[in-house]
C-alpha cells in the first residue's frame, strides 16, 4: 500500500507526460479505457456530459476522474475539439501482458481545431486550414496548410491583405509569435481560435531548413516562394507545430503554392461581408455561394469556395474557364457523365491524405481505388471534347492502373470499415493465409475426416474426436475396441470404459487451429500494411487527380447553373464600358415567391459620360439590390461563371468596393459612422482606374448636413480622380442630384414607383432623372406604425414642403405647431372618434327611418366599448 502522501507510479507516469503537455486535455489510457485526471476530468465532464466521480490514490487530496471505453474515442473527441480544446491521446506503447512493471505509454497523437483529420471533426464542403501569421515593419507573412487535403498556401503582403485572407479562408487555428498576441487581436479580432510559438521559431534560416528537409529540394525556387521572406518564417511555424504537435507523416503535403495579391481581384473583408459571398447578416439569409455551388462532389464545393473568395483577375485564365463552360454546356452528355463519374469517385484529396497519416480503413482504400478506375473514364470522356483547356486536364489525369489493379484485386468486395475485423483480403493472394482459413473455418470438417480415416484403418467403428483444455484434441476409444489402437498413438487418459489417446496428426492440427485466428489477421495486416506502403508512392499522382476532378466540377456546375437559371456567357475586355443589359440579382430571383420575376435593369458605366450614377429612390425600392447584383455580376465573371442577364460586357476589374448598410461595431467601440468612415477611406486609398465602386447611404450616420457633405466630397473626388473608377452611388440625399449639373460624368437615375389611392407600389425599374420623394413615412405605415404618428409625420412634411426655398429646416421646425398633447379622456379613442365622426358626417337624417338610428346607435356605441 502507498504511503500517505505518495502517488502510485500509474499516476507518477500520468504526471511526467502531463507535464509535457500542460495545456492540452491529456486522455490517458488505462485498459479499456480513456481516463482524464484532475482539471482534464472536470472539463471532460463538462464538455462530453460523462459522470465526474472522486477517487482515493492513497494520498491525502483525492483526484477528480472521468473516463469512457476506448472505442468511444472518436464521438467524444470531435466534442472535444469542436469545444475549442487541444487534445493529447496518450496510448499505450506495450502489450499489458508483456509489459514488466508499468505499461509504456506516450502520446500518439495531440489535435486542434487546425490539426484535426477525423471526418467527424471536418467540413465536406469547406477547408480546415492551419494558418501561422508573422510580421515584421507592416508586413505580414501568412501560411495556410490543410493537413486533410495537403493542400498548402503561402502569401505576403500588408495588413489589408492579410486581414482579407484571414476572413476569406477561415482558418480554423492561427499560430503566431509569443509576444504578438495583442496585436493580432487588435488587427484581426478575437474570433480565430489563436495558439502561440516560442520566438525563435520565427526566423528565416530555421523555416527555410525544415522547409527544404520536408520537400527535399535544394531550394524553394521551384515553388515561387523564395523570396517570401515572411510567408517562409510563416511556412516554417506551420510545420514546426505540426511536428510539435506529434504529425511526423505529411508526405501529402507535397508542394506549397503562392497565394499573389496580383493574381486575383482584390476584394476587402467589407466587400466579402456586403455582398454576402459566404455568410450573411440576416438569420436564414441566403448567401451567392449556396446558390452558386451545385458542384457534385466535396472537392468541388471546396474549391467553389476559394474561387469565390480570390476571383481572377488574368483575361487569359477567366477566358479558357469560360471557353470550358460553353462548351459543356453543349455537350449535355459529357457533362452528365463527368459529373457521375466525380460524384461516384468520393472525396479523393481527403482519402489520399490518409495515407501518410496511416488513418485509412481498407473500405476507403477500395474506394481510392474505384476512384482510380473513375478517373481513367474521365480521362478517356475529356479527351473527346474539342474544348483544349478540358483537354489539357484530362492529360495531367494518371490512372495509376498497376496500384488500382492491385487493390482490386487482393482487397474483398465488401470489406469492414476495421483491419481488425479480419476477412478483408481476397481468397487466392496468399497461400499461407488461404491455409489458415481453411482451418479456421473448416474444422469441424476436418477433424470429422481425420476421425472416419482412422476408425477405418483401425476397424474401431464407435471412434470420437473430442477436446478438451488439458491436453487439447483426443481420440477416444471404448474398451471393448481398445485392443486395436495402434502403438504410435499416445494413451493421455483412462476412463471407467474408454480411453483418451493422441496422435502426432492431431497434435500438428491442433496447433494450426490454435494460433489460426491469430496468425489470419497477423497476415491480413500485413498485406495491408504493404499495401499502404505502396500506395505512399502514388500520392503526388492521385491528389492531381483530385484537383483536376474539382476543377472540372466546379466547370461543369458552371455550366449547369448556366442552363438551369438562364445565364448568359460574359463578354470580359480590357478598358470598355460597363454594360449588362437585364442584370438581375442571383441570390434574390432564386428566393422570390412563387409566380413572381425579378424586376431586370440594365447598368452602362464609362469613363466617357457615365462614371457616376447617382441612385435615388424610395426606401426599399431595390436601390441596394441593384448596387449588390451589379457587384456579384462583375465577381462571377471574374470567377469564370455565366452570369443572370440577357447580355454582359464587363471590363477587367482590379478591385471591387463597397460600401453596403453598415452596422455598429459596438464592442470595438465603434459606432455606426465609424464603420462607415474606416469602409469608405479603405476604398478612397486604394482606388485604381480599373475599380469598381458600389457606395450605399454614405453618411447616414452622421446628422443631415454632415451626410451630405461628405457624401457630395466624395462624389467629387472620385469624379475628380485621375483614376475615374466606375461607382454606382445610392443615396438619400436628394440634394445630390445637384451634382448632374456640376460634372459632365455624373448621372443621376431613380427607382420607379406609382402611387395608388395612398399606397405606394414600388416597380424596381431604373430610369434616368433624380427622386424627390424618399417615401420615409409609406414605409413606416407599412411596418404598422400607429396612424396618429403617420399622420402627424404628413403634416410635419406638408408644412417643411410648403415652406421649402424660404428658410432653412432648423427655421421651418422652429415654426411648426407643436401637436397638442394634454392628457384627455378623449385620446385614447382618438382613431375611435375619428371614425365616429366619418359616420356621422355621411348620415342623410333626412332618408334616416328611426329603425336605422337605433342600429346607428347601436353600431356607434359597439365601437365605444
Amino acid at each position: 500500500m502507498a504511503k500517505a502522501g505518495s502517488e502510485t507510479p500509474l499516476m507518477q507516469q500520468h504526471g511526467a507526460i502531463k507535464a509535457k503537455y500542460p495545456d492540452a486535455v491529456l486522455l490517458f489510457r488505462v485498459g479499456d479505457f480513456y481516463e482524464t485526471f484532475g482539471g482534464d476530468a472536470i472539463i471532460a465532464s463538462q464538455v462530453l456530459g460523462i459522470t465526474l466521480t472522486k477517487r482515493n490514490n492513497g494520498s491525502a487530496a483525492s483526484n477528480e476522474l472521468a473516463g469512457f471505453p476506448h472505442h468511444a474515442l472518436d464521438t467524444y473527441l470531435h466534442k472535444l475539439v469542436k469545444a475549442g480544446h487541444r487534445v493529447a491521446i496518450c496510448d499505450q506503447l506495450e502489450d499489458p501482458k508483456q509489459a514488466k512493471g508499468i505499461v509504456k505509454r506516450g502520446v500518439t497523437e495531440l489535435l486542434s481545431p487546425g490539426t484535426a483529420t477525423n471526418d467527424k471533426l471536418l467540413e465536406h464542403d469547406s477547408n480546415n486550414f492551419l494558418a501561422a501569421i508573422h510580421e515584421e515593419d507592416d508586413k505580414y507573412g501568412l501560411a495556410f496548410t490543410d493537413i486533410s487535403t495537403g493542400e498548402f498556401f503561402v502569401a505576403e503582403g500588408n495588413r489589408e491583405y492579410a486581414d482579407k485572407l484571414l476572413q476569406s479562408l477561415r482558418p480554423a487555428e492561427v499560430v503566431f509569435q509569443r509576444n504578438k498576441q495583442k496585436q493580432f487581436k487588435e488587427n484581426f479580432g478575437t474570433k480565430f481560435y489563436t495558439y502561440h510559438l516560442e520566438e525563435w521559431i520565427f526566423s528565416e534560416a530555421y523555416a527555410t531548413e525544415l522547409l527544404l528537409k520536408h520537400f527535399q529540394t535544394h531550394s524553394l525556387k521551384g515553388f515561387g516562394v523564395d523570396e517570401l521572406k515572411l510567408g517562409t518564417i510563416a511556412a516554417g511555424a506551420v510545420l514546426h507545430y505540426l511536428r510539435d504537435t506529434e504529425h511526423p507523416n505529411l508526405n501529402h503535403i507535397t508542394s506549397v503554392q503562392r497565394l499573389d495579391e496580383r493574381d486575383y481581384l482584390w476584394m476587402d473583408r467589407f466587400t466579402i461581408r456586403n455582398l454576402e459571398l459566404l455568410g450573411s447578416g440576416a438569420d436564414g439569409g441566403h448567401t451567392l455561394l449556396k446558390i452558386l455551388d451545385n458542384t457534385v462532389s466535396p472537392m468541388g464545393a471546396r474549391l467553389m469556395r476559394r474561387w469565390m473568395v480570390l476571383p481572377l483577375k488574368d483575361m487569359e485564365r477567366i477566358n479558357e474557364r469560360l471557353e470550358a463552360v460553353q462548351s459543356l454546356i453543349l455537350e449535355t452528355d459529357l457533362r452528365k457523365q463527368l459529373q457521375t463519374l466525380i460524384k461516384q469517385s468520393g472525396d479523393v484529396e481527403r482519402l489520399v491524405a490518409k495515407l501518410p497519416l496511416k488513418k485509412i480503413n481498407p473500405r476507403e482504400i477500395l474506394q481510392l481505388a474505384k476512384g482510380l478506375g473513375f478517373a481513367e473514364q474521365i480521362k478517356e470522356l475529356s479527351t473527346t471534347s474539342p474544348n483544349a483547356y478540358l483537354k489539357r486536364l484530362s492529360d495531367t489525369i494518371n490512372p495509376c492502373r498497376y496500384i488500382a489493379d492491385k487493390i482490386l484485386n487482393e482487397i474483398v468486395e465488401n470489406p469492414p470499415v476495421m483491419i481488425s475485423k479480419g476477412d478483408v483480403i481476397k481468397e487466392g493472394v496468399n497461400i499461407e493465409l488461404d491455409e489458415l482459413r481453411r482451418i479456421a473455418h473448416h474444422s469441424k470438417e476436418f477433424l470429422l475426416e481425420i476421425q472416419q480415416r482412422e476408425s477405418e484403418a483401425t476397424g474401431i467403428p464407435s471412434l470420437k474426436i473430442a477436446f478438451n483444455n488439458v491436453f487439447g484434441y483426443y481420440l477416444e476409444v471404448t474398451n471393448t475396441h481398445k485392443n486395436k489402437v495402434p502403438a504410435e498413438w499416445t494413451r493421455k487418459q483412462t476412463l471407467a470404459n474408454a480411453e483418451r489417446y493422441i496422435t502426432p496428426e492431431l497434435k500438428v492440427y491442433e496447433e494450426k487451429i490454435t494460433g489460426a485466428e491469430e496468425k489470419i489477421l497477423k497476415i491480413e495486416t500485413e498485406l495491408f500494411e504493404k499495401l499502404l506502403l505502396e500506395l505512399q508512392e502514388y500520392i503526388g499522382p492521385i491528389q492531381t487527380n483530385g484537383q483536376v476532378m474539382a476543377i472540372l466540377d466546379c466547370l461543369g456546375c458552371f455550366a449547369e447553373n448556366a442552363i438551369q437559371f438562364k445565364y448568359v456567357r460574359p463578354v470580359i475586355k480590357d478598358e470598355v464600358a460597363l454594360d449588362i443589359k437585364d442584370a438581375r440579382h442571383p441570390v434574390i430571383e432564386r428566393y422570390l415567391p412563387v409566380g413572381e420575376t425579378y424586376i431586370a435593369n440594365d447598368i452602362v458605366l464609362d469613363k466617357e459620360e457615365q462614371q457616376i450614377i447617382i441612385l435615388t429612390g424610395p426606401n426599399m425600392s431595390g436601390k441596394s439590390a441593384l448596387l449588390r447584383q451589379t457587384g456579384l455580376i462583375v465577381l462571377m465573371a471574374h470567377m469564370g461563371s455565366f452570369v443572370p442577364a440577357t447580355a454582359a460586357t464587363i471590363p477587367l476589374t482590379d478591385k471591387i468596393f463597397t460600401r453596403v448598410g453598415a452596422s455598429d461595431n459596438l464592442s470595438g467601440g465603434e459606432s455606426t459612422f465609424m464603420v462607415e468612415m474606416n469602409e469608405t477611406a479603405s476604398i478612397i486609398n486604394n482606388l485604381s482606374s480599373r475599380s469598381l465602386i458600389l457606395l450605399d447611404e454614405i453618411g447616414r450616420g452622421t446628422s443631415t448636413y454632415d451626410g451630405i457633405s461628405i457624401a457630395w466630397s466624395i462624389a467629387e473626388f472620385l469624379h475628380q480622380s485621375p483614376q475615374q473608377p466606375k461607382t454606382l452611388f445610392a443615396t438619400h440625399y436628394h440634394e445630390l442630384n445637384e451634382l448632374e449639373e456640376k460634372f459632365p460624368r455624373i448621372k443621376n437615375y431613380h427607382i420607379t414607383n406609382k402611387e395608388v389611392g395612398n399606397k405606394v407600389i414600388f416597380l424596381r425599374k431604373l430610369a434616368p432623372g433624380g427622386s424627390t420623394h424618399s417615401f420615409g413615412i409609406h414605409v413606416a405605415k407599412m411596418a404598422g406604425m400607429p396612424v396618429t404618428l403617420i399622420q402627424r409625420a404628413n403634416e410635419i412634411l406638408k408644412q417643411l414642403e410648403d415652406q421649402r426655398g424660404g428658410s432653412d429646416i432648423k427655421e421651418q421646425l422652429k415654426q411648426l405647431p407643436v401637436q397638442k398633447m394634454q392628457l384627455n379622456i378623449f385620446d385614447v379613442h382618438s382613431q375611435t372618434f375619428e371614425d365616429i365622426r366619418h359616420m356621422l358626417s355621411s348620415i342623410d337624417i333626412n332618408r334616416l327611418t328611426p329603425v336605422e338610428a337605433l342600429l346607428k346607435l347601436q353600431e356607434i356605441k359597439q365601437k365605444l366599448q
